[in-house]
């Protein structure tokens, strides 16, 4: 016997009906507009009845296909560690920036006196779940690029300075989780998430559609 649906995860019935948002827009059935509409209703639904309603005149379900390339796209990029556990990135009367699939060491040291550095872990791989991020900034700006599915502490000293994060701790418990200390003198430190999950989301099911489109 089925579970009754108000006795379901929430989340969970947000997720199926997410993505069957998103099979059926990238397969046409539905407009960009509906199904960024649908996509922000899914969103702030607070009860499970709505989240069925949004997606019962739609006619296709996810699949294992779906399933895989979902995963590939929004799990956790681990590996197996490697030697090194720790890195220095030192930016001294000049900009620095890190993005892109570079490797995330256990121990991260951010310097940075009279510049600026951006540190983007959007599409980072992670080796290890826990990871530390020191700062040390005097008279400099740094930014930190997170993205949303991370747990993020931060417990930075400030004087005469900024410090504010905004990323949400939205990881499960298999997810890294990025602890971001130090001091800061005279210059900001601002820890963000670069793209919403909405963005991501769009983005998504974008790709999926172009694939499908490309293979006609």
């Amino acid at each position: 016997m089925p579970v009754k649906l108000e006795d379901r995860p929430i989340e969970q019935v947000r997720e199926e009906t997410i993505d069957k948002l998103i099979v059926n827009y990238s397969h046409g059935i539905i407009s960009a507009e509906a199904f960024e509409r649908r996509l922000d209703d899914a969103s702030n639904a607070d009860a499970h009845q709505p989240l069925v309603d949004l997606v019962a005149d739609l006619p296709l379900e996810a699949d294992n296909e779906y399933e895989r390339y979902k995963d590939s796209q929004f799990t956790p990029n681990y590996r197996a560690a490697g030697e090194r556990t720790e890195e220095r990135i030192v930016s001294i009367l000049s900009s620095n920036e890190r993005d892109g699939q570079w490797t995330v060491p256990k121990e991260l040291h951010l310097i940075c006196g009279i510049g600026s550095l951006t540190l983007d872990l959007t599409d980072a791989v992670f080796e290890h779940q826990h990871v530390v991020i020191q700062v040390s900034n005097i008279l400099s700006s740094v930014e930190i690029f997170v993205p949303e599915h991370v747990n993020v502490s931060s417990r930075i000293t400030s004087i005469i300075s900024s410090s504010e994060n905004s990323a949400p701790s939205m990881g499960g418990r298999q997810a890294p989780t990025i602890s971001i200390e130090g001091w800061s003198v005279l210059g900001s430190i601002e820890v963000k998430v670069k793209k919403t999950m909405k963005e991501k989301l769009v983005a998504f099911a974008n790709s999926i559609k172009s694939a499908l489109n490309g293979s006609q």
